[in-house]
């Protein structure tokens, strides 16, 4: 769990995050929301802080994350989804270019965006990492965004 310290409290009162969440295979994606957005509330942030947003799917991830990233008025970003490995290599085009565009988002803004995309061979997998003996990867990915948030206050002290 993130740790909020005592400098960073009021801090965290303007912060504004956006997580935009793929629908597609929503029985894995629905856990990794719900993950995500209950680790942001126990970190302290209001409901209202909390921008989220549907998207249809894992390759509509960056257009509108970066739609919202570049809003002034928000400071982070977790983006989630599930791509599943079917009979073709069709998922791993889409996971290499979510995940770049993703990262050349977040470098391009000097924002955190965090990376919630599960890249799985099968559905069991999925379903271990979106709450099951793996974890849930929807809250670890708002841990990370929040801890950059946390550091990127640091060093705009120093």
């Amino acid at each position: 769990m993130v740790e909020e310290s005592a400098s960073q409290s009021t801090n965290i009162r303007s912060w504004r995050i956006a997580i935009v969440v793929s629908s597609y295979n929503e029985s894995i994606t629905g856990k990794l929301k719900t993950g995500a957005v209950d680790t942001c509330l126990a970190f302290g942030l209001d409901p209202k802080q909390l921008l989220v947003l549907d998207v249809p799917g894992a390759w509509e991830l960056p257009v509108v994350t970066a739609r919202l990233i570049k809003r002034s008025d928000i400071h982070g970003a977790i983006a989630l989804g599930a791509v599943i490995r079917g009979e073709t290599s069709h998922d791993e085009h889409i996971n290499r270019a979510v995940s770049l565009a993703l990262m050349n988002l977040s470098v391009e803004t000097g924002k955190p965006i965090g990376f919630g995309l599960l890249t799985c061979n099968t559905v069991e997998q999925a379903i271990h990492r979106s709450g099951g003996n793996v974890g849930n990867k929807g809250i670890e990915t708002a841990e990370a965004v929040l801890k950059l948030l946390q550091i990127q206050a640091q060093v705009d002290l120093l």
